[in-house]
């Protein structure tokens, strides 16, 4: 006999694309977003952290050097920090040129463009609030500000996860109505009660990390089942079939959201 879910509807298609449009273009930018949308994906997935003068941007390193111009931007001195410089000096580099000639000239994406153009098309979104250090409480409070002020009239709201606690704890103090989720790389000593105390809807984990036990756990403590990062078929197909509710993709080329299965 099987249980009943007793759990929420869940509104996110389970088919996610991360940082955009994973390899297909520059990582993180608008190009990747409307690559992945090309590929038939209507959810998201996207890193924002906090400019030095607080303007919440998309980027997932710490630095700026693997996937921008700044080395030649700024010079033999460069504090490769991304977080220590101001939106008018990052919002001029090539965020392009290193994944191929085709994006030259990309830029980094501001978070409030990637919103807009999330919600002029009805995309959805999980928003990864990655902060600088020491300004994990402020980050996850500006970008959930942002977030719900963005998102004021639209009837799904953005998912926001994060690794941090702290994060998801400033979060939780400005925005408690937007829903967030739990990150998790490993399955340290109290992650379930640190994803109940910080009213998490869902939990974020690395694919292997998925079991029967751990499935249960989640469920049964009210928790979505969401995996990064999936790339090839039968380890899709293994989550699938353990009735998890969302799978983060670099594969946008290989996974059609439109031949999957939804989530129930």
């Amino acid at each position: 006999m099987t249980t009943q879910d007793t759990r929420p509807p869940w509104p996110y298609p389970r088919w996610i694309a991360h940082r955009g449009a994973g390899k297909l273009a520059p990582e993180n930018t608008l190009a990747a977003f409307r690559s992945g949308a090309s590929q038939g994906y209507r959810m998201f997935e996207c890193d924002v952290k906090l400019s030095l003068d607080g303007v919440p941007f998309l980027l997932h390193d710490d630095t700026l050097v693997r996937t921008t111009n700044a080395r030649e931007q700024f010079g033999a001195g460069l504090n490769a920090v991304a977080g220590e410089h101001r939106w008018s000096a990052l919002s001029r580099l090539d965020a392009g040129s290193w994944h191929s000639r085709a994006f030259a000239g990309e830029p980094l994406a501001s978070f409030d463009n990637i919103a807009r153009f999330c919600l002029s098309n009805g995309y959805f979104l999980n928003i990864e609030i990655k902060p600088t250090a020491g300004l994990e409480r402020q980050t996850g409070e500006v970008v959930a500000d942002h977030a719900a002020q963005l998102w004021a009239h639209a009837s799904v709201p953005p998912l926001l996860s994060s690794f941090d606690p702290p994060a998801l704890a400033g979060a939780r103090a400005r925005q408690p109505q937007l829903p967030r989720a739990l990150l998790l790389d490993a399955l340290w000593s109290g992650w379930l009660e640190t994803a109940l105390t910080l009213e998490c809807v869902a939990l974020v984990c690395n694919h292997a990390l998925w079991d029967a036990s751990t499935v249960a756990q989640a469920r049964s403590a009210g928790l979505r089942t969401l995996s990064y990062t999936v790339n090839d078929e039968s380890a899709a197909q293994r989550l699938i079939d353990l009735g998890t509710d969302g799978l983060i993709t670099d594969r946008v080329d290989l996974f059609a959201p439109a031949r999957q299965p939804p989530v129930n």
